[in-house]
């Protein structure tokens, strides 16, 4: 049988399937049953700085539209921090009791002040790494790209300091050029990057002329977003790499490896399907292994990257001319 060991931002972990962050990795039962079906590592549910600074607006003008003073406003502050840390922090002590394999925190930030605070709290809670999902949404139109790079950045090199335990950054796609603020976050020290994070998008429904939420599960053909860029950078960082959006099954899942991306992040396919998709991906990766006698997946991770390829253009290739100019009839 093949060794489906493997590293990811300083952990060993027994294969490369992360169960990525969502409401179900806020259930201390869920999280028994992934990590039952093989998974090895889970992400836990994400703790929300704008859900807090928007739980306290509201105290806000609630206490305005009362006439209460200002004095009383310090301590609503420190209340709905402290509850929402404390719930927080059990969440992380409860995983840690419960399971073997390791526990990973998330934080969605957009500042670098209280937080490092926080994330001094989750470390001692016990949580083995802290994923850090910072998102400016791009339609911010007073802040410049350089303004909001500089954030991300100051966000990651305070949370660094702040801990001891590895930091992951889970990246967005929103940047004017992609490849090269993954390498300044690369560049920062960070130990580990995801690709890429998924957001709330809104739709329209025609009948009731109404704005509503598109499909909040990714799609399986999505799994090549992750891909390319994975496999652009495999062979210009040393950071681990962690592919996320898309991956549905086995196949996506082998096939991010072979792009270079160490462990794979699975979520949508888990509502879809239930905890046992997990075992059938890795059963998949297992017999993709056998079958090729690979006698490691360490073996296969990046040997499809772009510095591995003949052609590495491939991988950069943006126009569809050449494949259109076949199917001129249907144009």
């Amino acid at each position: 049988m093949a060794n489906l060991e493997t590293k990811y931002a300083g952990l060993t972990l027994k294969n490369p399937l992360i169960i990525g962050s969502s409401s179900l990795t806020g259930n201390i039962e869920n999280l028994k049953k992934f990590e039952k079906q093989g998974a090895a590592a889970v992400v836990l549910k994400s703790i929300f700085e704008e859900e807090i600074l928007n739980e306290y607006g509201n105290i806000l003008k609630d206490a305005a539209s009362k006439g209460e003073k200002d004095r009383n406003l310090d301590y609503f502050d420190y209340k709905i921090k402290k509850d929402n840390l404390t719930e927080y922090v059990n969440l992380i002590k409860s995983a840690k009791r419960e399971l073997s394999i390791p526990v990973i925190a998330s934080v969605n930030c957009i500042s670098h002040h209280e937080w490092l605070y926080f994330l001094k709290k989750i470390e001692t809670a016990g949580a083995d790494a802290i994923e850090l999902n910072i998102f400016y949404f791009p339609a911010d139109f007073k802040k410049s790209s350089k303004k909001i790079e500089k954030n991300y950045l100051q966000i990651i090199e305070k949370a660094k300091a702040a801990v001891n335990i590895p930091i992951i950054v889970k990246m967005s796609q929103y940047f004017t050029n992609l490849g090269d603020m993954i390498l300044k976050v690369s560049a920062t020290g960070v130990d580990g990057i995801a690709l890429f994070n998924r957001f709330y998008k809104p739709d329209i429904n025609l009948e009731k002329k109404e704005i509503v939420a598109a499909d909040i599960f990714s799609s399986p053909h999505e799994y090549v977003i992750p891909l390319q860029w994975v496999a652009l950078l495999k062979d210009r960082m040393d950071t681990s790499l962690a592919a996320s959006t898309g991956i549905h099954d086995g196949k996506a899942f082998v096939k991010l490896l072979l792009a270079g991306a160490n462990v794979n992040y699975i979520v949508s396919t888990l509502f879809k399907n239930n905890a046992e998709v997990i075992r059938e991906i890795l059963d998949y990766l297992e017999n993709y292994l056998e079958s090729n006698n690979h006698a490691s997946v360490n073996e296969i991770i990046g040997s499809l990257s772009q510095g591995n390829i003949k052609n590495p253009k491939y991988y950069e290739r943006a126009q569809f001319m050449k494949h259109f100019s076949d199917h001129k009839d249907i144009i």
